[in-house]
């Protein structure tokens, strides 16, 4: 039995609500439930009961047994002088008032459906699997699957939300300074998403406006912030690059030291670190007030084209400095471009009008729904239990209920785990 599991008996009052008696034999008539409260404190502020046809306003306290009022020191906390009853799913101990006047108790397990009961513990039974609903994912309604799973990817937007507006923050409100971070993140992908970031954290945005006209300075300071220009090569690109950098290095007063740094093993040579600074550096040369266009633009089809750029020629021959190889396109190719979308484009345009006030979550799922779904293990996981993944919409919502709910075993707070609770 866990905790969540009576707060979700009491607020959704999943229990006989008629003839509802205290342990003191009371009749209790809930008016209302009160709202739930997420921060310490009473579970339930401003619950409205009738005990005994006395009408009481006040909290509620929730607990499994009637001695956890004690484990958890309540009854020398003022936070708790208010509560009007004590909700528990097995009464072992009366709890007191001040004026050592009994505070009334509702044993749930007398009153909750045994079908319930069974459905809740089966599910939290589950061992060894991958989820606990396993067993049963395939049998629940498409349009609760659908529903919870939309709800959940606008959960999950929120939550990258929060990192942007606190990068927005830090950046004084530079919408375009964010952007360039969170690209840079994305371009160094799951292996050097964190160095990348770090090397764009350790350049001001304002230098970075300054050069757009020059290919070769941003190469030259993307790299150089990289430690990628510390070898003993004679190319003449990358000396190029290096008398470039030391310029730049000096002019601005660049430091790298905390940059982390990146790692070229388990990339395939196409995302070597290498091939995407130079695509992000071009991305940049090309574009200025790159934050306004994508604000601007409505269509999946306008971000492709903004975003399919190359690298400059040096690397249609190259992977590494040093070593050439067969001449290739380095063009960012669509399913990098989804992957963009999916992680930075779309997060920052809901950040954006959030922070406007404004509503525009019809577009944005529009949008999102475009993009095929990823591929991964969480998704080829719910998919073996019933084909749910249909677009990035689905891929995303996925991987928030995985990582939120279901290793978290929040059956209760899910839709899913409710839809099954409460089944027939």
């Amino acid at each position: 039995m866990q905790e969540d599991f009576i707060h979700y008996i009491w607020q959704h009052k999943k229990m006989a609500v008629i003839n509802l008696k205290t342990t003191q034999h009371e009749g209790l008539e809930i008016v209302s439930v009160g709202q739930h409260n997420s921060n310490s404190g009473p579970d339930f502020f401003n619950a409205q009961l009738k005990i005994a046809d006395q009408l009481w306003a006040g909290n509620v306290e929730i607990h499994i047994k009637s001695s956890d009022w004690f484990v958890h020191n309540h009854e020398t906390d003022k936070a708790y002088d208010n509560v009007i009853l004590h909700v528990v799913w097995d009464h072992d101990t009366e709890i007191f008032r001040k004026d050592n006047s009994i505070i009334p108790t509702l044993e749930l397990k007398e009153f909750v459906d045994k079908k319930v009961l069974h459905n809740y513990n089966k599910l939290l039974s589950s061992k060894n699997k991958w989820i606990n609903c396993e067993a049963d994912f395939a049998e629940v309604d498409n349009f609760i699957i659908d529903s919870w799973l939309e709800r959940l990817y606008i959960e999950r937007l929120e939550r990258k939300s929060q990192i942007i507006e606190a990068l927005l923050l830090d950046s004084k409100n530079n919408w375009e300074a964010v952007l360039f971070k969170m690209l840079a993140k994305n371009f160094g992908l799951k292996v050097n998403g964190d160095a990348f970031f770090s090397i764009a954290s350790s350049i001001d945005y304002a230098n970075i406006r300054k050069l757009q006209t020059n290919q070769i300075a941003l190469e030259a300071l993307f790299f150089g912030q990289a430690g990628l220009l510390v070898e003993d090569i004679q190319e003449p690109y990358f000396l190029e690059l290096l008398n470039e950098y030391q310029f730049l290095k000096q002019k601005f007063q660049l430091s790298n030291n905390e940059v982390i740094p990146i790692q070229f093993f388990r990339l395939r040579p196409q995302n070597f670190p290498t091939i995407r600074l130079s695509q992000l550096a071009t991305l940049y040369g090309k574009q200025t007030n790159l934050f306004s266009k994508i604000i601007e633009i409505k269509s999946q089809k306008e971000l492709y084209n903004l975003f399919q750029v190359s690298t400059s020629s040096f690397w249609e021959l190259h992977y590494t400095f040093g070593k050439e190889s067969k001449p290739s396109s380095k063009k960012i190719a669509k399913s990098f471009i989804d992957l963009l979308l999916i992680n930075t484009i779309i997060p920052i345009k809901f950040a954006y009008a959030r922070y406007q006030g404004r509503d525009i979550n019809d577009e944005l799922l529009e949008l999102i729904q475009q993009i095929p779904s990823e591929k991964n293990n969480i998704i080829s996981a719910f998919n073996s239990l019933k084909k749910v993944s249909h677009s990035a919409l689905q891929s995303q919502a996925l991987i928030q209920l995985k990582t939120e709910y279901c290793d978290k075993n929040k059956c209760v707070q899910c839709a899913i785990g409710n839809a099954l609770i409460i089944k027939e």
